[in-house]
């Protein structure tokens, strides 16, 4: 039924459009702090979805043909950012299954160690507290009931957003803090292993960059910056031995988590093209180096192929 009218706002050739999905995360079953996360479940339907709607594309080839004005119709690529273990895990075979591909966006710097990422630690810290408030007035942050899953998702909303755009010593230093004012012990392992990133090449998947620690790199100064970013590109190829062509700017606001002088960086390292969080979809008039990506997040799908249709005709965004 939608199929049609994709065509007609996707079209094939020069006026080609190139709608770029972005996931994080497929939980084994759903999870009440991180509703927007899609269990396995769900995200299988979801990718039916696509598969019906949509030509599944490789990114890098998506790209080209894009810039070529040789796309087809309703062309679509699928990415992950990041790197947790659950995209190997569940995503890729799901993926694999229905025959479709995926990119996926990895952070390095969390391979293989028992460390995560800031925001995971802060989810599983808020999961683990036994407390009836937590209270975290002496870091700046306020106190927060635990009394329901609704007290603490907006626990975690209101403390990622405070610490997000921290400096890295910062951030992580209160992340330590918020974890000890929790209660909290070990954090589960949550991010893949080197291993798992060959993997998904042998299942047919890409891999592209995401620095090393998935800093903020308005927050760097240039050397930090372009450190991160060409680190994280030769980590990666060492790892799966081939070229890494694509790149996703961590956070990936334009203008305010990277800037003109780090989609230069991107270009200078040797990437072929990069991925912001700037919704919206791709046309041969948009920045090669700063292409928009949006993911629904209804759950019927009516409502989600109609939030991708609107998408299509969002107009070009503001770019870095």
């Amino acid at each position: 039924m939608l199929r049609l009218p994709f065509s007609f706002v996707s079209p094939p050739g020069a006026r080609g459009r190139l709608s770029i999905l972005i996931f994080h995360r497929v939980l084994p079953q759903s999870d009440p702090l991180q509703p927007d996360e899609p269990d396995a479940a769900e995200f299988e339907t979801r990718m039916r979805w696509i598969k019906a709607w949509f030509n599944v594309l490789p990114l890098a080839q998506a790209v080209d043909m894009l810039y070529a004005g040789s796309i087809p119709p309703r062309a679509l690529s699928i990415t992950f950012d990041d790197g947790y273990a659950d995209n190997e895990e569940i995503a890729a075979p799901i993926l694999q299954r229905l025959g479709l591909s995926a990119t996926f966006f990895i952070t390095t710097g969390y391979l293989g160690g028992a460390e995560c990422m800031f925001n995971d630690r802060v989810i599983e810290a808020v999961r683990a507290c036994t407390a009836p408030v937590l209270d975290l007035q002496a870091l700046g942050l306020g106190t927060h009931p635990m009394r329901t899953h609704e007290d603490r998702r907006r626990a975690i909303g209101a403390l990622l957003k405070g610490i997000k755009h921290f400096e890295q010593p910062r951030r992580d230093a209160t992340t330590d803090a918020i974890v000890a004012a929790a209660g909290a012990h070990a954090t589960p392992r949550l991010m893949m292993q080197p291993e798992q990133v060959r993997s998904l090449r042998r299942m047919g998947m890409d891999v592209g960059g995401h620095t090393v620690t998935h800093p903020i790199l308005t927050r760097l100064n240039p050397k930090a910056a372009r450190d991160e970013i060409a680190a994280g590109k030769a980590q990666l190829e060492a790892i799966v031995g081939e070229p890494v062509t694509l790149f996703a700017y961590p956070n990936g606001v334009p203008q305010h988590d990277y800037a003109a002088e780090h989609v230069a960086m991107a270009r200078e390292v040797g990437f072929g093209a990069a991925v912001s969080t700037a919704w919206g979809a791709a046309a041969m008039q948009s920045d090669r180096f700063q292409l928009p990506r949006f993911t629904p997040w209804d759950r019927s799908r009516l409502r989600y192929g109609a939030r991708l249709f609107a998408n299509l005709r969002r107009p070009e965004p503001a770019l870095a």
